[in-house]
């Protein structure tokens, strides 16, 4: 099957850090595995960082971490979906990534995608919806629904992969008031056209801006650039906040918080899958939702550039675009 790996990390500019290959299809599905026919993938900083961070042991190593597709076969233990329904899910980092024609996925972290768009733009939801969802209303518990009373939640790195379903997620689900931060004139007007009452600018003085709007948030969900924000971020949240973290490229001193009662939470997407916790079909149940309230036309896509073929040449482009720090919303590819 066709399908574009890595077999050394290697900088985005080298013209051999991804490679097209034909590899072995995957083994028929076992259990709860379905085998998807993918039709398109979108690209994400995990995709970049594990390029370039880990080198494969042995075998070439697919990345790939968001897909859409059509359900080719499904394993005896199978019951949530069906052959020939079309799907859309995030896998899982421990196993081989969707940049393939064929892939194998646990059917409890799998769900179809919404009627209503494309394969390519549901391709660019999975990974960011989950990860919004599972940040905003599992570890930080924040209400849904509900009159708004002023409460705030500041989002860092709003015009992002995660930062563009987080602003739709807490606009339309919930009653806060939500902030973005965004730094070029481009993501603003993004962040503001998803739903985000005001927006700030993270390269700028954020506790002078949040001073300014009169406004110290509960909740803070930093998508981006912690280490860099950090004490930014413990001058700004209110006393008894919470703070949801979603990386961890440079070190945090929750000391910084302490004296205000300030809960740090971590999520990671991958958490459910990687462990196999008891509860891994919520990720089936929130992407079903998910795309129910796409298609009644609550949320939108956060596709906002479709790169062409699924190719080595087009998916490195897409690598550098993110390592750029340049991207808004998701970058597609569609079809092999």
């Amino acid at each position: 099957m066709k399908a574009v790996a890595y077999t050394h990390a290697r900088p985005a500019d080298d013209p051999d850090a991804l490679q097209d290959l034909e590899l072995p299809e995957p083994a028929a599905p076992r259990g709860h595995e379905l085998l998807v026919e993918v039709r398109a993938v979108s690209v994400n900083p995990v995709d970049t960082k594990v390029r370039r961070d880990s080198d494969p042991l042995g075998e070439p190593k697919v990345l790939g971490y968001d897909a859409a597709g059509v359900v080719r076969a499904a394993g005896p233990e199978a019951s949530l979906l069906r052959v020939g329904d079309e799907v859309y899910y995030a896998g899982s980092i421990d196993r081989p990534g969707t940049n393939a024609a064929l892939h194998l996925v646990d059917e409890r972290i799998v769900a179809r995608k919404p009627r209503s768009l494309s394969f390519a733009e549901a391709a660019a939801l999975p990974l960011t919806a989950i990860t919004a969802w599972e940040a905003l209303f599992d570890r930080l518990e924040i209400p849904r629904g509900g009159a708004g009373d002023g409460t705030a939640l500041l989002i860092v790195g709003g015009a992002g992969g995660v930062g563009s379903i987080a602003i739709q997620l807490a606009r339309r689900l919930t009653g806060l008031r939500v902030i973005a931060t965004a730094s070029r004139p481009e993501t603003r007007e993004w962040c503001l056209a998803l739903g985000a009452h005001d927006v700030v600018d993270h390269a700028g003085d954020l506790p002078a801006q949040m001073k300014a709007l009169e406004v110290a948030p509960r909740y803070v969900f930093s998508t981006n650039t912690t280490g860099r924000n950090w004490k930014s971020i413990a001058d700004i949240v209110a006393p008894q906040g919470r703070v949801a973290l979603i990386e961890a490229q440079a070190v945090v001193d929750v000391r910084d918080v302490m004296r205000k009662s300030v809960s740090v939470h971590c999520e990671w997407m991958f958490t459910r899958p990687v462990f196999d916790t008891p509860d891994k079909v919520a990720q089936h149940r929130l992407l079903e939702e998910v795309a129910s309230l796409v298609d009644r036309g609550v949320l939108r896509t956060t596709m906002a550039e479709h790169f062409g073929r699924i190719t080595a040449a087009n998916l490195l482009r897409a690598h550098a675009a993110i390592e750029a720090g340049k991207v808004r919303g998701k970058i597609v590819l569609e079809g092999f």
